[in-house]
Order: C-alpha cells, then sequence, then structure tokens
C-alpha cells in the first residue's frame, strides 16, 4: 500500500482552475518530485495535503484512508526556513513538538541528540539572525524531520539559497536521505535538482496542471559530488524538452 495516493485530484480557485486531474502516488521510503513551471499548481498540492485547502474533486488517501484536514501524516518544509528570528535555535527546532503538545523539556531531548548531525551543535543557543543560510535550512529541515511524520513536504527548500550554497545544501541532504529514508515529496522547478535526488520525478503542465509524465531515475546513488553521467545529462535534456514544449509523455 503507498503512503499517499492522489487519484484525478482537481481543484478549481475563484475562477481559476488550477489542478486538473492530478494522480500520483509515494511509497514508503520513496524520494518523489514535483517538477513543473512557476506558477502551475505545484505549491497548491502541498496546500491540499497539509489541509489548508480542500479538493473539488478527486480522492487523496494516506495508508488507504481518506486525506483528513486534522491529518498528522505530513511535515511540511516551506522554502523559507521560517524560523522565528526571537526564538533561539534550540526553541525553533522544539516548536513542532511543542504544538503537538509535547513537553519543553522532552521535546529538547528528542532535538539535542541530532543537532551533530545537522552542523548545528555549538550552535544552539544563537538565533537565527547569527547563522548562515544554509545553517538556517538545516535547522528548518531538522525541526521538520523531527516530528517524525509519515511524509516529509519539502517546497523548493534550496530555491532561495546562492548556488554555491544549494549544491553544498542539495549533497548534504542526500546523504542524510540515504541514511533516514524519509518517504519524502520534493516540490521544485531545477531540472537538474530533480534528477540528483529523485527515485521518480513528475512533470506537471501549465496551469491548469496535469501530470505530464511520470519519469523513474534509477541512476546509482550518491550522485551529488560525482561526475555527471552521460544518462543524468540525457535525462535533465528530455526532462527539459518536455517542460519546454509541454507534450505529455510517460517512461
Amino acid at each position: 500500500m503507498n503512503v499517499l495516493d492522489m487519484q484525478d485530484v482537481g481543484i478549481t480557485l475563484g475562477s481559476t482552475e488550477v489542478l486538473a486531474d492530478i494522480s500520483m502516488h509515494l511509497a514508503q521510503g520513496e524520494f518523489v518530485s514535483i517538477l513543473a513551471p512557476s506558477g502551475a499548481g505545484k505549491s497548491t498540492i502541498f496546500r491540499l495535503l497539509t489541509g489548508a485547502l480542500r479538493h473539488d474533486r478527486g480522492t487523496i488517501t494516506c495508508d488507504g484512508r481518506p486525506l483528513d484536514r486534522d491529518t498528522q501524516d505530513f511535515a511540511f518544509m516551506p522554502q523559507r526556513d521560517a524560523l522565528m528570528p526571537w526564538r533561539r535555535i534550540l526553541d525553533n527546532l522544539t516548536l513542532g513538538l511543542e504544538v503537538q503538545g509535547i513537553a519543553r523539556n522532552e521535546a529538547r531531548a528528542r532535538v539535542t541528540p541530532l543537532l551533530p548531525d545537522f552542523g548545528l551543535q555549538g550552535f544552539d543557543q544563537h538565533y537565527p539572525a547569527q547563522l548562515s543560510g544554509g545553517m538556517r535550512q538545516r535547522a528548518a529541515l531538522l525541526r521538520t524531520v523531527i516530528q517524525a511524520r509519515p511524509v516529509q513536504l519539502l517546497d523548493e527548500p534550496f530555491g532561495a539559497l546562492d548556488a554555491l550554497t544549494r549544491t553544498q545544501m542539495q549533497m548534504w541532504f542526500e546523504e542524510r536521505w540515504r541514511s533516514a529514508r524519509w518517504t519524502t515529496l520534493l516540490v521544485t522547478h531545477d531540472v537538474r535538482e530533480a534528477v540528483a535526488l529523485s527515485d521518480r520525478i513528475y512533470v506537471l503542465s501549465r496551469r491548469p496542471a496535469r501530470v505530464i509524465a511520470e519519469v523513474a531515475v534509477a541512476a546509482a546513488r550518491p550522485r551529488l559530488g560525482q561526475p555527471v553521467t552521460a544518462d543524468a545529462h540525457a535525462l535533465e535534456a528530455h526532462l527539459l524538452d518536455i517542460l519546454l514544449n509541454q507534450t505529455g509523455d510517460t517512461l
């Protein structure tokens, strides 16, 4: 059984049809990316999954259960780190757990052992403004995964970073994902990022968004920090061609 199933999901906001008959799935431990042009409705999918919006048609199930507005299946990491500037890093990291009703001392006890792996040891008493962009993104990711939800939703988590920091963060993230195997759904418009990180990629059309391609990435891991193979270049070119030409395709 898949962790997530979306079948023929559509939504219209005002007079604008945003999603049209979206069907996709996500298996346990899988890393799947949604690749689409800007404004195509990628983030709308996440708003549906987190309960911020209701779909007009189709079905969404999690572990075979209909999606509930109060679902606890998803942990969400937005594009910006969204750390609260008045809270120290440790208190930012425990925020999601505290919202779930976990006592602050217990939440801190869960977070603290993970600080070294996320490169944050010794920075737990700093404020967000005292950290680099990459460190803030690592803090945001730790705050997301510590909630131990079945699925991690990542909305262009590295898009706001400069090119060098983005590459370093992608390499760091791939290493942690290979160890933890978080079930992950990533929204991105970066073809190279999708190919480097994903097991499968869904390509969406322009609005109203439809799935126009589902592509499996068979390359061995790790992929980042290694010479880019001819197959990877070919896959990137193929995906870019689909995006530019908006023709249906399935691999």
